[in-house]
């Protein structure tokens, strides 16, 4: 995560709209965060310290004028083309997740859905027939692209895509490639050792791992504003506990792999915490 270094605190009731905007223009990246009782403005490089600090004591002499004018209106598809561009890793997800669908829905077959299953699978006797993992260690992440219905991908793919594309503008797409493949290998395992050999799959994992991660990460560094609503926070842990109860499959939406989605959520929580002290403690020595 890139270093961040403190220009200002001024206080609270200090309006510096202005300057965010003539800072735009000169080309000072920042970010205004409140902080200690006051508005705390950071910047990502040293050498930009200094020339906030000046502009700021410029414009609060009277040497700067800024006018605020009402910005054009930018067309509607430019602004959508900017939130596609930011998550390329979110919607290589999704796509990947559309593919396994794809291959489970209309090739069901047997020995394609084998390469991306846990554990190696063949049909013998009209029965599933597991095999070893025999260092194949690509399938510790595979089975989250396979999904096996509608419902199942289409709740899958916009969760991830609500989740992901606020966690990946923030944290970065490397980083947020790194977070979902921890959570993907912990989500499968977890379910594999609860569950024993099985056909299991789906990207659930990874989105209950991203929730707790945006749940938590947050709480330790305000200035990531990627905290769900409280409305989906409700409705998600709300489903979850249906699927723990066991409502769900008695409603006949099928197997649950529950404990995928409680490791998920669990490994989540614990690398936001991770993440989130990371960076309090690089914002504490600036």
């Amino acid at each position: 995560m890139s270093e961040v270094y403190e220009a200002l605190a001024v206080s609270l009731d200090e309006d510096l709209l202005p300057l965010s905007v003539l800072l735009h223009q000169r080309g000072l990246p920042h970010r205004i965060i409140e902080e200690r009782g006051e508005q705390v403005l950071k910047v990502t490089r040293e050498d930009h310290v200094q020339a906030v600090r000046t502009l700021y004591q410029a414009w609060r002499s009277g040497e700067v004028a800024i006018e605020l004018t009402k910005a054009p209106a930018q067309p509607a598809r430019a602004a959508h083309t900017a939130v596609w561009r930011n998550a390329p890793v979110t919607l290589l997800l999704i796509a990947l997740s559309i593919a396994g669908f794809v291959l489970v829905y209309f090739a069901q077959s047997v020995a394609l859905v084998g390469l991306l299953s846990f554990l190696p699978v063949t049909i013998e006797n009209e029965r599933l027939v597991f095999g070893e993992l025999a260092g194949q260690y690509w399938r510790l992440v595979t089975p989250i692209f396979l999904h096996f219905g509608w419902l199942h991908i289409a709740f899958n793919c916009l969760w991830l895509w609500e989740l992901g594309r606020r966690i990946e503008s923030e944290m970065g797409h490397f980083n947020t490639l790194m977070l979902c493949l921890v959570i993907a290998v912990v989500s499968n395992v977890s379910q594999f050792v609860y569950g024993g050999p099985g056909l299991f799959g789906g990207m659930s994992g990874v989105v209950y791992g991203l929730l707790g991660f945006a749940w938590v990460a947050p709480i330790l560094q305000p200035a990531w504003p990627i905290q769900p609503r409280g409305s989906i926070m409700l409705f998600m842990v709300g489903w979850l506990v249906l699927c723990l109860v066991g409502v769900v499959e008695t409603l006949g939406f099928g197997s649950i792999a529950n404990a995928a989605h409680v490791g998920g959520l669990v490994c989540g929580a614990l690398l936001g915490l991770v993440f989130g002290f990371a960076a309090r403690l690089g914002d504490a020595g600036t």
